[in-house]
C-alpha cells in the first residue's frame, strides 16, 4: 500500500470526529423499556432488507458501549456524533421519560466527557416511535410537536454536558426514501404526496431549536445530505431534469431553514400555514451539517443521457444514502446516470472527492451571508473486508484534502465527522455495506479497527502536534 503524504494542517480548534446512530449500532431492542420503532417494523417485512439481517442485536453497542468509548479514546477524536433513540427514551412517542433508557445515554456523555471527547448527539436518526408511525408519523403535524417535547426532555437532562446538538439527520432521505418510494421505513410509496413529510419534519426541527434554546443550548445544528447535481448533457430537457432534482434533494430542505422560504412552487404542495410555520423554521442556527457522499448526474425522465450512458443507466445514482440503487419510478420526472470514469466504492458509489468542495462553494454562492459555519457531520464510504483497507484510507485522505482546499478559499468550516466509527446496520442494507473504521464480527461482535483507524488516529496526532508548535495546547 502506497502511505498517503501528511495531511495540510486545518486550522486551530478545528473539530474531528467520528458519527455513528442509535438504531444502527445499539441493539437491545426490547430491553430496558425501549419501544418498537418505525425501522423496527419494516425490517420484519419480508423483502424489505437485503440480507434478511435485522437489527436486534446489531453491534451490541448498548451493552458494549465501554468498549467503544475506549475505541474512541484511542483514534483520538475530540468529538463523537451518536444519537439518541426516541424510542428508547419515550417509548410511545411522548410521556414520562423512560429511566433506564435515559440512565444509558447518562452513562455514555459522562464517559465522553471523562475521555475528553465532546458528545454531539442527534435526536432523530429515522428511529420513528411505531406508535406515533401507526398515527400517521411525518405526514402528521401533531408528530413535529412531539419531537420538540422530546427535545426539550432530553436536553433537560443532558444539556448541562452536550457541546453541539444535532435536531435531524437527513429529512431528505427519510421523505424521498421512507415515504416517497417506499424503500425505508415506514415503507410507503407516495411519491409527491409524501411532502407533507418534509414540512413537519422541518417544523420540527424548528420547534425543537427553540426548545433546546430554552433549556441553555448554545450549539445547535442539522444534518442535511448535500452533493452537486449534474445534467448529463446540456440539452433542455436534460437541464431542466437536473435543476428539479436539485430542488428536490437539496434546496427543498435548505431554502426553508436558511432563507425561510421553500423554492417557487412547493409551499403550496405543503400543508398548514406554511408562511408562519417558515418563520419557527428558520430559526437561527449557530452552524448547518453537511452530509456528503458523491454528487448526481441527471437527464431528462426519457433522456439516454449520451455519453454518461453505462450498466446503471436508469437506477439511481443520488447522494448520501439517497436515491442510490433505487429504481426510479416512470412517474417522476428525471433519470439518473452512472458518472463515467470514476472509481466506485463497495456500495457502488461514485468516489468523487473534489464534489465535497463543489458542494461546499454551491451552499456559500447559494445563501450568502446566510450560511452559518458548516460542519461535515457525516463522509465515508463502505468497502468489503480488505486487509489493507487501502481503498477507503485513500477516500478519506481524498476527500479531507478537498475540505482543506475549501477551508484555504475562506469557506468557514469547523469540525468533519467521519462516517462511520463502527460497521453496522446499514438500513436496507442490512450488513451487507461495511462503513467502519473498526471491523465488527457479527458472530462474536469483535471489535477490531482497520488500517484506516490507525492511518486516521495518526493523522490526528500529527494535526495536535502542527497545533502544539503553534502554541494550542493538545488535548490530554
Amino acid at each position: 500500500m502506497t502511505t498517503p503524504q501528511p495531511l495540510p494542517v486545518f486550522p486551530d480548534g478545528f473539530l474531528w470526529g467520528v458519527a455513528t446512530s442509535a438504531f444502527q449500532i445499539e441493539g437491545a431492542v426490547a430491553q430496558d423499556g425501549r419501544g418498537p420503532s418505525s425501522w423496527d417494523a419494516f425490517t420484519r417485512e419480508p423483502g424489505r432488507i437485503k440480507d434478511g439481517s435485522d437489527a436486534t442485536v446489531a453491534t451490541d453497542h448498548y451493552h458494549r458501549w465501554p468498549e467503544d468509548v475506549a475505541l474512541l479514546r484511542e483514534l483520538g477524536v475530540g468529538a463523537y456524533r451518536f444519537s439518541l433513540s426516541w424510542p428508547r427514551l419515550l417509548p410511545t412517542g411522548a410521556g414520562p421519560l423512560n429511566v433506564p433508557g435515559l440512565d444509558f445515554y447518562d452513562r455514555l456523555v459522562d464517559a465522553l466527557c471523562e475521555a475528553g471527547i465532546q458528545p454531539v448527539p442527534t435526536l432523530f436518526h429515522w428511529d420513528t416511535p411505531l406508535a406515533l408511525e401507526e398515527r400517521g408519523g411525518w405526514l402528521l403535524r401533531d408528530t413535529a410537536r412531539r419531537f420538540a417535547d422530546y427535545a426539550a426532555e432530553v436536553a433537560a437532562r443532558l444539556g448541562d454536558r452536550v457541546a453541539h446538538w444535532i435536531t435531524l439527520n437527513e429529512p431528505a432521505e427519510v421523505t424521498l426514501l421512507g415515504y416517497g418510494l417506499g424503500v425505508h421505513a415506514p415503507g410507503k410509496r407516495l411519491l409527491f404526496e409524501a411532502l407533507p413529510a418534509a414540512h413537519h419534519q422541518l417544523l420540527g426541527h424548528g420547534l425543537a431549536v427553540r426548545a433546546l434554546r430554552d433549556q441553555g443550548a448554545r450549539s445547535i445544528g442539522i444534518a442535511n445530505s448535500h452533493g452537486p447535481v449534474h445534467a448529463c448533457s446540456g440539452s433542455e430537457a436534460d437541464t431542466g431534469a437536473a435543476d428539479f432534482y436539485d430542488t428536490l434533494t437539496n434546496r427543498l430542505f435548505a431554502d426553508p431553514l436558511l432563507l425561510g422560504r421553500y423554492p417557487e412552487g412547493l409551499a403550496e404542495l405543503l400543508p398548514g400555514p406554511v408562511d408562519e410555520d417558515l418563520r419557527v423554521i428558520a430559526e437561527p442556527l449557530d452552524w448547518y451539517g453537511v452530509n456528503y457522499y458523491q454528487p448526481t448526474l441527471v437527464g431528462a425522465a426519457e433522456s439516454t443521457g449520451g455519453p454518461a450512458d453505462g450498466p446503471g443507466d436508469g437506477i439511481a445514482d443520488g447522494p448520501g444514502a439517497g436515491f442510490a440503487g433505487v429504481d426510479i419510478p416512470a412517474e417522476l420526472p428525471f433519470a439518473l446516470h452512472e458518472m463515467p470514469g470514476r472509481e466506485r466504492t463497495g456500495f457502488g458509489w461514485a468516489v468523487v472527492p473534489e464534489g465535497l468542495s463543489e458542494t461546499l462553494r454551491i451552499l456559500r454562492v447559494r445563501y450568502g451571508d446566510r450560511l452559518p459555519p458548516v460542519m461535515v457531520t457525516e463522509n465515508g464510504c463502505a468497502y468489503p473486508d480488505r486487509t489493507e483497507d487501502s481503498a477507503r484510507i485513500a477516500f478519506l485522505d481524498a476527500h479531507l484534502r478537498e475540505l482543506h482546499t475549501a477551508l484555504a478559499e475562506g469557506i468557514e468550516v469547523r469540525g468533519y465527522f467521519i462516517w462511520s466509527l463502527l460497521d453496522n446496520f446499514e438500513w436496507a442494507e442490512g450488513r451487507s455495506q461495511r462503513f467502519g473504521l473498526v471491523h465488527v464480527d457479527y458472530t462474536t461482535l469483535e471489535r477490531t479497527p482497520r488500517a484506516s483507524f490507525h492511518w486516521f488516529r495518526r493523522a490526528l496526532s500529527a494535526q495536535r502536534a502542527a497545533g502544539a508548535s503553534a502554541g494550542v495546547r493538545p488535548r490530554e
